[in-house]
């Protein structure tokens, strides 16, 4: 679900440079601002890892799994 953010309180300068970049990509403001509030996001430490790990739930969901002993124990016994 999308939710929605009001910024208050930016500076003119900061506007203006938002808007120029925002020209340049042929989108608008607010396109622009999601879309480095996406960025931002994607390149904070730790996110990879949960993501990775919720993709993987989901692929291997439904999946019979055998626990990690029982496999180290086959391994051990077997000549």
């Amino acid at each position: 679900m999308a939710k929605s953010i009001v910024i208050r309180n930016l500076e003119d300068e900061v506007v203006f440079k938002i808007r120029l970049r925002a020209a340049r990509h042929g989108r608008s403001m607010e396109a622009e601002v999601r879309e480095i509030l996406k960025m931002t996001a994607a390149a904070e430490p730790g996110n990879d890892f949960w993501l990775r790990a919720a993709k993987l739930r989901a692929a291997t969901k439904g999946r019979v799994q055998t626990l990690s002993e029982a496999l180290l124990r086959q391994e051990r016994d077997e000549p």
